[in-house]
């Protein structure tokens, strides 16, 4: 499935991912591929997220941290709708 990160200011992140894990208003929750359609609001945390192929551009690599065969990077909120296996995350 494809994941994308995108503030006000630029598309932080477009790759391909095998899961992602977000902060909902209600509780953290995870998607993995073929996940059914969603449309969730998003508190402060830390999206998680893994894949075989991801893609980070050298000139963001410092906003993401690597931990435990995935990525990380800290939000202050957000919006994420998963949708024909496509993940769009707007993040604050």
């Amino acid at each position: 499935m494809i994941l994308e990160i995108v503030t006000p200011e630029t598309y932080l992140l477009s790759t391909e991912v095998d899961s992602v894990a977000v902060p909902g208003t209600n509780g953290s929750f995870e998607m993995l591929n073929q996940h059914a359609s969603i449309v969730s609001s998003m508190v402060k945390g830390v999206i998680k997220f893994k894949g075989k192929n991801v893609v980070i551009e050298d000139k963001f690599r410092d906003r993401f941290t690597s931990i435990n065969k995935g990525y990380q990077i800290e939000i202050d909120g957000g919006i994420i709708e998963m949708k024909n296996n496509k993940i769009t995350i707007l993040v604050d």
